[in-house]
């Protein structure tokens, strides 16, 4: 009989491509080490950092599955998940800005604008010069 390993219960991270493990832990390195140490005081004070929206973007963690022609990641789903899943690790509300900002709004107009709509507006987006939230 196999011992159940509460940790890793799917054995997700042997399905995992090395890319898509890359992704991971790049998301897990920026969640834990620059999001996590702000978050407290953040939530205490009532305040959302605006300059996180830009390291996110920054980092390709906005638009992970948008086209690279289009200033996106040009990343699969499960890549896209697995950096909602870091980010959800540490607050659900950055989680959902940044799946907001990737699903809500970077993703329809990169599927049905133009292809000068995508190319332009979503760079803008992923750069995080202005965020959903700030629309």
């Amino acid at each position: 009989m196999r011992t159940f390993i509460g940790t890793i219960p799917l054995l997700l991270d042997a399905q995992l491509t090395d890319e898509e493990k890359m992704v991971r832990d790049a998301a897990r390195d920026y969640a834990q080490g620059r999001l996590a140490p702000r978050i407290v005081e953040a939530f205490r004070r009532e305040h959302t950092d605006p300059g996180i929206f830009k390291e996110m973007g920054d980092l390709g963690l906005l638009g992970a599955t948008i086209p690279e022609e289009f200033g996106g990641g040009g990343l699969n789903y499960v890549s896209y998940g697995l950096i909602a899943r870091e980010i959800e690790r540490i607050d659900s509300g950055y989680r959902s800005m940044m799946s907001v900002q990737s699903s809500l709004v970077m993703l329809p107009i990169d599927r049905f604008g133009t292809e000068t709509q995508s190319e332009s507006t979503c760079r803008h987006w992923r750069a995080a010069k202005r965020s959903a939230a700030s629309a």
